[in-house]
């Protein structure tokens, strides 16, 4: 037994690794992708994916042609199934923006202040390939930016990844299309190539040198958040079901060899029982070479001496999926402050989100969710603030401002907020 470094709470499985550590060697790895992305444009990305994705595409955009292609190729029920998830994706998405309002009030008489609610401009979506074809990811990404009314929405997806993909960005909307991948896809959004255009702002999940790129090129353009390696924890009680709870974690470990999982709970009895469970499962699962290698390196499962012990340890975690298996999942989720998005009773299982139910899954990973949530219709707009003035308005601001001013030594400052006040007078 290992004991964890918050007071009582004990590992029954500890992780063998630190996903935080282990990507320091990413950091100087994707630094140089940037710098010579950024100075050499399309002959630097046309490096990488040869060097990384095998490939050698001369021309990255994706040609009308091609998108009429990849449709016509998609499987019927497979875009009958594509479609049901846009549509959730985007119902939801809309009632989030209707929350989202203009804003007009006057504070003091005379001073009028508001908010407008601006769509961005030019969005670049990171659509990751993987080994599979993740056919929700670039719905998660491109709908809610056309919801938001994004003006040009550009999505990157690795020059390798399956035909389906291409067609999966083109129902979802997706304006332009370029075959290119991993950090150099990032660096280009961000400063732009002779055929990928600048965006204001990246999005999408993506591995640990999307996510690092991102880190890197935040400042220039916008991020949504970062969001790498998948995570999922578990908070349960004696009431878990370890056949359930060990078939999600596996259901998110298969993703990647750096996917992070884990049980936490305050019954021992369960924690064995699920830890057998994983072992068990992984026997006939078709992906345990992938999950095997997530649950060797990064899986934990820990018992809590007391639920506020469970409670503190999840929020500490801040996993970017977070399920809640107790007898009152309802009022325990309350309780719970730091995650990417929760999934209250042991029926809403994570992997609902991330096909096709209508939440986001483009979540924070590495203990962001303690600081952001996910990815939402509300990453695609701006609220600018804006003010006018009557003369009346003038009279009840412009004395304190000018008095202000004198007193931090600004006699610029002083001089403008007192002319108005001096004509008006005159």
């Amino acid at each position: 037994m290992t004991t964890s470094p918050l007071p009582g709470v004990t590992y029954v499985k500890a992780p063998e690794r630190s996903s935080i550590g282990d990507n320091a060697p990413v950091e100087t790895l994707v630094s140089e992708i940037i710098a010579n992305v950024r100075k050499n444009g399309d002959a630097a990305v046309r490096e990488y994916s040869a060097k990384f994705d095998k490939s050698d595409i001369a021309v990255f955009e994706v040609t009308q042609a091609e998108r009429e292609e990849a449709l016509a190729e998609l499987d019927p029920q497979t875009r009958k199934d594509t479609e049901f998830a846009i549509a959730n994706v985007r119902k939801f998405a809309q009632a989030q923006l209707s929350t989202i309002l203009p804003l007009e009030v006057e504070t003091l008489p005379g001073v009028h202040m508001g908010h407008r609610v601006i769509p961005i401009q030019r969005v670049g979506c990171y659509v990751p390939g993987g080994r599979y074809p993740l056919l929700s990811a670039p719905i998660m990404t491109i709908v809610p930016a056309k919801v938001a009314g994004v003006d040009e929405v550009i999505a990157c997806l690795p020059p390798n990844a399956h035909k389906a993909m291409i067609a999966g960005c083109v129902l979802s909307g997706a304006d332009r299309i370029f075959r290119i991948g991993g950090a150099q896809a990032i660096a280009a959004m961000a400063y732009g190539t002779e055929s990928v255009p600048a965006v204001n702002k990246i999005v999408g999940p993506g591995n640990a040198f999307v996510n690092e790129a991102k880190r890197q090129v935040f400042g220039p353009v916008g991020i949504d958040q970062l969001a790498g390696p998948s995570e999922i924890f578990v908070v349960a009680d004696a009431t878990g079901d370890a056949e359930m709870i060990a078939t999600d974690l596996l259901a998110q470990a298969e993703h990647d060899i750096r996917t992070r999982v884990g049980l936490i709970t305050t019954d021992r009895a369960l924690a064995e029982a699920t830890l057998a469970e994983v072992e068990k499962q992984l026997e006939t699962l078709s992906t345990a070479n992938t999950a095997r290698e997530a649950w060797i390196n990064y899986g934990e499962i820990t018992v809590c001496e007391s639920e506020a012990a469970m409670i503190a340890y999840s929020d500490h975690i801040a996993a970017e999926h977070l399920q809640v298996h107790t007898a009152d999942a309802k009022a325990f989720a309350l309780k719970l402050r730091n995650y990417g998005s929760l999934f209250i009773g042991e029926l809403a299982s994570v992997v609902y989100s991330d096909k096709c139910s209508g939440t986001n899954h483009t979540l924070p990973t590495m203990g962001a969710g303690a600081y952001t949530g996910g990815l939402w219709v509300g990453a695609y707009v701006k609220i600018a603030t804006h003010q006018w003035l009557s003369e009346d308005g003038v009279k009840q601001v412009a004395p304190p401002a000018a008095r202000q001013s004198a007193s931090e030594g600004l006699e610029g400052h002083r001089r403008a907020a007192q002319l108005r006040l001096d004509r008006m007078q005159a």
